[in-house]
């Protein structure tokens, strides 16, 4: 296993020594994988001493990816809300919810319950969004309370409801074990879900059988597992699945009996899917036909096929019909409510599903009952005993920014997420909430990019305090425990919540503990539920406050039909919609909202990193996470690169309709990528203003979204490109964070990155500081000695303190390359020799730190070292490459990008047929 570090934290506690070891859940993707804290604690003092997955969790069954085995690194006081403050100065709690039960009573007083809004989050746990949802719908009486999660999943949540009556997803992470063909759609699973992955890849190991169908356009990771690959033309799913439906009818591919017992809708659905034959499915999708019938072919002859479909099929204009294209072809072949079989919406969040459940949506109430049906509405009100009953959908999160920025919405409370930076049309955002009359944000830190514009701030939980539930991808409850105390003076956000509410003078919300809360609303999903609503907890709504505590990862619905859980659904054909029966979908398709053009003609995809998750929050205070990939940089196939005349880290400015009149908003380097479709680009969605200058790409999309669920089209924005001319490259390392107002005068461009004691900052200008060094020197007036060296290509300043580096600055007329490893060698060097002194002013690196790009961050193994273990040392797989080198044998993370390198370096996989012939 990799080393781990103990973490320590202050807290205002006192007690004898103890040791705990807690299972918790972890809080980043939809898997939802447990965790194993030892916790040491003595006085005022508490340590994380150990962290691992949890064995007995049936998520991940003891693995962690390396974002979950990094988790204690991510607990960092340094950066957090300590204290809630009113118009930028320190109040107490008392003064500070009272200004928020004032600030939204007496707008609603003058304007109406819908004149104000919650926009909260998918890292929100189960008993805090529960709260939130029964204050604004139950006792404010509006509906507007939207989350993050709309962005990421509520295309399959209205797929769902379509097809099935009830947001249920109906396999579980066995399947994926247990099928024969398992079909990725819009996912790069290593990379967003990879413990999952993990599970696929040993499985296809064990089950030669198995086979793997990506439909991606892009070769990403995961596609480096790949039977067959299908890089469709960005957007066109719909086509490709419609073409589906109509060779499973053509080629005696359905199950009729399965469709006339349980399905409606088919023919209608059938004679639009019809139109699409194969040839026309190969121009739309722009791949060769011969992929798509090989692939029409298996899901065809395979009896146990799983659908597997993510971000790249939700977020887009058409999200709803592209699911349902899917969930229609499971249920023509009748491939769903069994073993191994069904389509698979893999949610992104921790908590997304446990949100959806207590009504997180604008359009949903709590326990999945619906605001549009007025026997819903009575029964919720009856069962609060609330003054007032949402009698309407709210606005979803874009149209709500929209209604902030016309002035409607006149007060929003953020809780525990960074729209500045996740929501399209960043510059709309930013101009709604300077407008607003009230911004409330809750978080647990003290900056990001949304927080620069609350009026009150209030410090909350973060993981390792929160303690609540979560409900994952497959439908499982979990327990996130905290196991350290509260810094400074956060509380959980129902607390929060509660605190607002009884100063605005309503009752219900009493809550003692998270045990309280879910006790409620476990009660709720049984009241009056004959067996019509799919969210049952019943069994769990009497729970003790020990046995809550001590609730072990179970699978809903949990009642008395099924006490111990269940772990799939739909297994009897019946269905929760009036008749029980399921429904397919026509569904046509539509291109894109935001299409290409002359003046803007590149798509532009977006995505996750392996070790980063959403803005950065949490991850970007990880040293060990930003090893792998440590900027933003807009991905590009190498001959539109070669054709605009850029090479790997020329600079581009980007523009869209949306920024076509903002000056270098967005300003990437380039990464050469041969995975991509000709004029198709990629950049990661991480990096904000807190992070980078310029690489926010949240300002080129447009508002664009499903008409049906609202969720924005983050795959798909037409852009430009126009060259930038960098003549001066900087890179600085310094102990403490630059100040921005120098950031601001000293650069054009610039990222920022945590690395082990310090910040690295990479820096471009598009004209050289003549006055760098002097200005530099200035931002650390305390130093003991200042050496620099000058050459007519470059100049370091290197400030000592103490005999150690405070700062070091590198400048360059030349892309600067600075090898991390050894960089952290100098910075944790009790003293510097006056060899490394000279070495590091002439950017002479030691030879042992010259290992290239960080693949393996649990052991810190880089590109170089990988390419000699293979043409030098003879390593032929990933296992030869773990024996030698210990990379891949930790938490996985990065297996498929051994194999890529692997592949690259001419190494085939072993033991692959060809697809034909499996066919």
């Amino acid at each position: 296993m990799s080393s781990f570090k103990p973490v320590s934290v202050q807290r205002n506690l006192d007690s004898a020594y103890k040791e705990t070891v807690q299972q918790t859940t972890c809080a980043y993707c939809g898997v939802g994988c447990g965790v194993d804290i030892q916790v040491r604690q003595e006085g005022k003092q508490q340590e994380i001493v150990a962290l691992k997955g949890s064995v007995k969790h049936p998520a991940n069954l003891g693995r962690l990816c390396v974002k979950g085995s990094q988790l204690a690194s991510t607990v960092d006081d340094s950066i957090r809300l300590a204290r809630p403050s009113i118009n930028g100065r320190d109040a107490s709690w008392d003064d500070a919810t009272a200004a928020v039960a004032k600030g939204f009573s007496d707008i609603i007083s003058e304007h109406g319950p819908d004149s104000v809004a919650f926009y909260v989050s998918g890292q929100l746990l189960t008993e805090d969004y529960y709260v939130a949802n029964k204050l604004m719908k139950g006792y404010i009486g509006s509906a507007n309370i939207d989350t993050n999660s709309r962005l990421c999943m509520s295309s399959a949540v209205a797929a769902h409801k379509r097809a099935f009556g009830a947001d249920v997803v109906p396999c579980n992470y066995e399947d994926l074990e247990l099928c024969d063909l398992l079909v990725f759609i819009g996912s790069n699973a290593a990379w967003t879900h990879p413990v999952l992955f993990q599970r696929v890849e040993k499985a296809k190991a064990e089950n030669p059988n198995l086979k793997l169908v990506f439909i991606d356009p892009r070769k990403t990771a995961s596609c480096e597992s790949a039977d067959l690959h299908l890089a469709i033309k960005a957007g066109t799913d719909v086509a490709l699945f419609n073409g589906l439906l109509n060779y499973l009818a053509s080629n005696g591919g359905l199950d009729q009996a399965y469709i006339e017992n349980h399905v409606d809708g088919f023919e209608e659905t059938l004679e639009t899917a019809g139109l699409w034959s194969l040839d026309r499915v190969a121009e739309v999708c722009d791949i060769n036909s011969r992929d798509i019938e090989a692939f029409y072919q298996l899901f065809s002859s395979t009896e146990k096929a799983i659908s597997f479909f993510s971000m790249g099929v939700n977020q887009s204009s058409s999200g709803v019909d592209k699911a349902n294209s899917i969930i229609n072809c499971h249920l023509a072949t009748g491939k769903i409510g069994k073993a191994g079989s069904g389509p698979f919406s893999i949610t992104g969040q921790p908590n997304a599903m446990g949100g959806r459940e207590v009504g997180g949506l604008a359009n949903l109430l709590a326990a999945h009952m619906d605001i549009d049906n007025s026997e819903h509405r009575a029964l919720v009100q009856s069962y609060w005993g609330s003054p007032a009953i949402a009698d309407k959908p709210g606005l979803k999160a874009v149209d709500l920014f929209e209604r902030i920025n016309e002035g409607k919405v006149k007060a929003v409370w953020v809780m525990a997420t960074n729209p500045l930076v996740s929501m399209p049309n960043r510059n709309q955002v930013q101009a709604a909430l300077e407008k607003c009359e009230l911004v409330v944000v809750s978080d647990c830190v003290a900056s990001n990019d949304t927080l620069e514009y609350a009026d009150i701030k209030l410090p909350a939980t973060g993981w390792s305090e929160k303690d609540g539930t979560v409900t994952n991808s497959e439908r499982t409850i979990s327990r996130q425990r905290g196991f350290l105390s509260p810094y400074g003076e956060s509380r959980h956000d129902w607390q929060i919540l509660c605190g607002v509410a009884q100063k605005m003078g309503f009752s219900g919300f009493d809550f003692q503990s998270p045990s309280d809360v879910f006790k409620e609303y476990a009660g709720l999903t049984a009241y009056k539920n004959d067996g019509r609503r799919s969210l049952d907890i019943s069994k769990l709504a009497d729970l003790s406050e020990d046995d809550y505590n001590a609730l072990r990862p179970v699978q809903w619905p949990v009642n008395r039909a099924n006490p111990r859980g269940t772990r799939r659904m739909f297994t009897d054909g019946v269905f929760f919609t009036p008749n029980q029966r399921a429904k397919c979908i026509p569904t046509e398709y539509q291109a894109p909202e935001q299409a290409v053009s002359e003046a803007f003609p590149y798509v532009l995809n977006t995505g996750r990193l392996r070790d980063q998750w959403h803005t950065m929050t949490r991850t970007g205070t990880s040293a060990e996470l930003s090893q792998h990939i440590d900027e933003a940089a807009l991905a590009i196939h190498p001959k539109d690169a070669a054709e605009l005349g850029l090479k790997e880290g020329s600079y581009v400015s980007l523009a869209s309709s949306v920024e076509k009149h903002q000056s270098q908003q967005v300003l990437l380097p380039l990464k050469i990528d041969q995975g991509l479709r000709r004029h198709e680009l990629f950049a990661p969605i991480h990096w904000g203003k807190e992070w980078a200058s310029s690489s926010s790409i949240a300002h080129l999309f447009t508002d664009a979204r499903d008409k049906l669920s609202g969720q924005p089209e983050l795959k798909h924005a037409a852009v430009s490109l126009t060259p930038v001319e960098i003549t001066q490259h900087i890179h600085v390392v310094s102990r403490s964070p630059l100040p921005k107002e120098w950031l601001q005068h000293h650069a054009d461009v610039w990222t920022k990155i945590r690395i082990r004691e310090a910040f690295s900052y990479r820096i471009a200008n598009t004209s050289a500081r003549s006055s760098l060094a002097d200005g530099f020197k200035h931002v650390f007036p305390s130093f003991d000695e200042a050496i620099s060296h000058d050459d007519q290509s470059r100049k370091q300043l290197v400030l000592l303190l103490d005999g150690k580096i405070e700062s070091a600055c590198f400048v360059s007329d030349e892309p600067l390359n600075i090898e991390r490893t050894w960089v952290e060698s100098l910075v944790g060097a009790d003293a510097l020799s006056s060899e490394q002194v000279n070495g590091l002013l002439h950017a002479q690196i030691d030879a042992e730190f010259a290992q290239g790009r960080i693949v393996c961050s649990c052991f810190k193994v880089g590109e170089n070292a990988i390419k000699d273990a293979i043409t030098a040392q003879g390593c032929q797989t990933i296992d030869d490459l773990g024996d030698k080198l210990k990379c891949g044998t930790n938490c996985g993370s990065c297996r498929s990008e051994l194999r890529q390198i692997l592949d690259s370096e001419g190494v085939q996989p072993l033991n692959l047929e060809p697809l034909e012939t499996a066919v």
